[in-house]
């Protein structure tokens, strides 16, 4: 079942990069108590996500912050050093959370996995964007195709806070 509006995220655990290597963070430990902007990509470094998707948040963070955003985070079915990769070159260090869901399970509790293994990537997540209010969806923006970044865009994000 697809997660929708009202729900609460399920317990999950994610991999995150930190000044002593690998941690993990669960989902209460990233968002009780907080507004968070969640997006998910299908993979890191791949073009959709790199040069559309990602960028956008990066450009519009202090907007989206400044509406009363504590964190945004990103989340990928890619291992964590893979995302810490991808937040150093493209220069989202502290602007932007990046939240390794290496094995996909996030993406399938909340039924928003991807079948990529036609394209050699195995299971990924499908591209989204999420408000969550201290655990519970209060938006949720679902991409009808993987190369596109229309409804779960920055532009679009901010039009809902």
């Amino acid at each position: 079942m697809t997660i929708k509006v009202g729900d609460t995220l399920p317990q999950a655990t994610f991999r995150v990069m930190t000044a002593d290597g690998p941690a993990a963070k669960t989902t209460e430990d990233l968002f009780k108590g907080k507004k968070v902007v969640l997006f998910a990509v299908p993979g890191a470094f791949t073009p959709t996500c790199h040069k559309n998707h990602l960028p956008g948040y990066l450009a519009k963070a202090a907007e989206i912050k400044g509406k009363g955003v504590d964190a945004i985070m990103v989340t990928g079915v890619n291992d964590v050093f893979v995302m810490d990769a991808w937040s150093k070159a493209t220069g989202a260090v502290g602007v932007i959370e990046f939240l390794s869901d290496g094995n996909a399970d996030f993406a399938k509790e909340i039924g928003l996995s991807l079948d990529g293994s036609g394209f050699g990537l195995g299971t990924r997540s499908q591209r989204y964007s999420m408000i969550v209010e201290n655990g519970v969806v209060e938006a949720l923006n679902v991409e009808d195709a993987p190369g596109k970044a229309d409804v779960s865009g920055a532009e679009e994000m901010l039009k809902q806070l």
